[in-house]
């Protein structure tokens, strides 16, 4: 079984940061793509970032220059930082894995989310 653990949300003033974690954890053969989505009430689910196995990263327009996608390949975690949070940040955050379990099945995987509010 894999699991993906999420950790680091709460409540956060409009202009603060914070820092999300994602562990990938269980029978992993390796990860190729990790990223960030987020659904805010009554809207669809919608990517925030994405890093792949090279340095590469992508962001959501929304997003840019604000937040950074990193991971720790050694430790199967990625991480988001978020800096200048706005009200309209606010929503559950999920990570996600596309990833290879020992028996060499490859899939998609996800977190079970955590909720960021940015509110005064």
């Amino acid at each position: 079984q894999v699991q993906l653990v999420e950790s680091g949300g709460g409540l956060v003033q409009p202009g603060g940061s914070q820092r999300l974690s994602c562990a990938a954890s269980g029978c992993i053969f390796t990860i190729y793509a990790m990223g960030w989505y987020r659904q805010a009430p009554g809207k669809q689910r919608e990517l925030v970032a994405t890093i792949p196995t090279g340095r590469s990263t992508n962001y959501a327009d929304s997003v840019k220059g604000r937040f950074t996608i990193s991971r720790d390949n050694a430790k199967n975690t990625v991480y988001l930082q978020m800096n200048r949070l706005k009200p309209e940040d606010t929503a559950v955050y999920y990570c996600n894995a596309d990833l290879v379990t020992r028996d060499l099945r490859r899939g998609d995987y996800w977190g079970k989310g955590t909720q960021v509010t940015v509110s005064s």
